[in-house]
């Protein structure tokens, strides 16, 4: 009687005439090398054109519902300082806002500001998120960690972003450096709060399945514990990401002579009310564009993970 096909270390296997039959490597799920998705080929998992002429017309309607309100209140803006309600020394129009846009176009400073802002986000926000993600895997992990690191940080967490300003211009200086901390610091605690929570939650069953197919340390968080958290992380950087732009403005503070934080700034000192307004609506579009990205990467990862 043959040896059952497919049970490992009980020796070679082999047909009821004594021949060797090729070895059965044993399933794991966590593998997906060289494997095709299980389960009938769905025909819609390649769209058709007429289903992507849907999911465009879709993403064009979507598209033109959120510019109902901002188009609603630049109508009520407009109307308002038009019909003299508001003194224009309070409420520039729209017109005299774009006016300034362009004026600081044609000097070159306005790209310059928002370019010297973005990297100063995106880079604060790359370092501070990077950090988060570790320290909250630490946190939500470790017993131990979580007793000694969640309550200290749960106190730094509540330090108001201003607070840090004299700190850093004693400690680290007058310099770059110092914003990028500054934002860095801003961008650290929701994706660290995100990550330590829902690792803290995740199913004990599939942690438990995928020790059982070897996968420990390093190996088991990367291809169970992250991808079961995957919507919650994708949150927690979207929170960080909107929290690094709310930094910008206090870590220019820090005798910044460029960026839309000095723009804010520096035009609120001067009474310049239609750059002030300007540097705002800047700061509320790039930080949608900007968040719109992580979105487009979530879809990605959703596809993948979930």
């Amino acid at each position: 009687m043959s040896v059952p096909v497919g049970i490992p270390g009980v020796g070679p296997v082999t047909d009821d005439t004594g021949r060797t039959l090729p070895a059965v490597r044993a399933f794991n799920p966590f593998d997906t090398a060289g494997r095709e998705p299980s389960g009938p080929r769905r025909s819609d998992d390649a769209p058709s054109g007429g289903r992507r002429r849907v999911l465009t017309s879709r993403r064009a309607v979507r598209a033109g519902a959120g510019l109902v309100l901002p188009l609603l209140l630049l109508a009520l803006w407009q109307w308002t300082t038009t019909s003299g309600r508001v003194a224009a020394h309070l409420l520039p129009s729209p017109e005299s806002v774009w006016l300034a846009a362009i004026d600081l176009a044609e000097r070159g400073l306005l790209g310059q500001y928002v370019a010297i802002s973005t990297q100063r986000v995106l880079i604060g926000f790359i370092v501070g998120s990077l950090l988060g993600l570790a320290v909250g895997a630490l946190v939500g992990l470790s017993r131990v960690s979580d007793v000694l690191l969640a309550p200290t940080l749960g106190a730094v967490r509540a330090i108001p972003s201003l607070a840090w300003v004299p700190l850093l211009l004693l400690w680290v200086g007058i310099n770059e450096d110092s914003k990028l901390i500054l934002i860095a610091i801003g961008s650290f605690f929701p994706v660290y709060t995100t990550v330590a929570g829902a690792l803290r939650h995740v199913d004990p069953h599939l942690v438990e399945a995928g020790r059982a197919y070897g996968l420990t340390g390093a190996r088991l968080l990367a291809r169970v514990q992250l991808p079961a958290v995957v919507p919650t992380v994708i949150s927690g950087l979207r929170l960080a990401l909107a929290q690094s732009w709310l930094f910008l403005v206090a870590a220019e503070l820090l005798n910044s002579s460029m960026g839309l934080g000095f723009l804010l700034l520096d035009s609120s000192q001067n009474g310049r009310v239609d750059r002030t307004i300007l540097a705002i609506v800047l700061l509320a579009v790039i930080g949608k564009l900007t968040d719109s990205l992580i979105g487009v990467a979530e879809k990605s990862l959703l596809r993948r993970w979930a």
